[in-house]
């Protein structure tokens, strides 16, 4: 069975390709043109075991908002399509992660229900060219389109360690979740689908 998707999007403010793997060995190729960006989800694919590309030209002569909420958008996508019709896994999965002084913990469902809860406090406006504002904005996005609910939660002192700590929870939490489950046959919900 391949869980693997292509999706791509295009608006006058964005264009994004991403590939990926969720059977993967955890490579990526990242490029939006958001250093920090591209930091974080190379993190998030080296945790979760995915391999993962994306290629994003987005308008950042404006800022940095639509390049990271449409390359969210499409690498929950493509997170969802790879899942298909979701039966076989796990589905839920959880993991706290510390990093120095900060520590993250992220709670997934990708059972196909999106909803985000992201508590995450920074003391700088930008990591690089990265709005801190634009993480917890890229986690919702992100579980939007995933149809996915996540509950991540970091604090800390340091920014860097903050926001890569959620993200290495969040992909340590999406390891378990999209993980085949040897005994589940079937979507792993009690409703009936009709």
């Amino acid at each position: 069975m391949s869980r693997t998707a292509r999706v791509e999007r295009q608006t006058a403010e964005t264009k994004v390709v991403v590939t990926i793997d969720l059977d993967g060995s955890g490579t990526s190729r990242v490029e939006t043109g958001v250093g920090f960006f591209d930091h974080l989800l190379t993190s998030l694919a080296h945790h979760a075991l995915f391999d993962l590309e994306v290629a994003t030209s987005g308008d950042l002569e404006v800022d940095d908002h639509h390049t990271v909420e449409d390359t969210a958008l499409v690498v929950g996508e493509a997170v969802g399509r790879a899942l298909g019709d979701r039966s076989g896994i796990q589905r839920f999965g959880d993991a706290r992660v510390p990093m120095d002084e900060a520590v993250a913990t992220a709670t997934v469902d990708v059972g196909g229900r999106p909803y985000s809860v992201v508590t995450m406090s920074f003391r700088s406006s930008h990591i690089g060219n990265l709005s801190t504002q634009n993480i917890p904005h890229a986690l919702e996005a992100f579980a939007r389109t995933a149809g996915a609910t996540l509950h991540v939660d970091a604090t800390g002192r340091n920014d860097h360690h903050i926001a890569e700590a959620a993200f290495k929870a969040l992909a340590r939490a999406l390891r378990l979740a999209v993980a085949v489950d040897p005994r589940r046959s079937g979507v792993p919900s009690t409703k009936e689908w009709v």
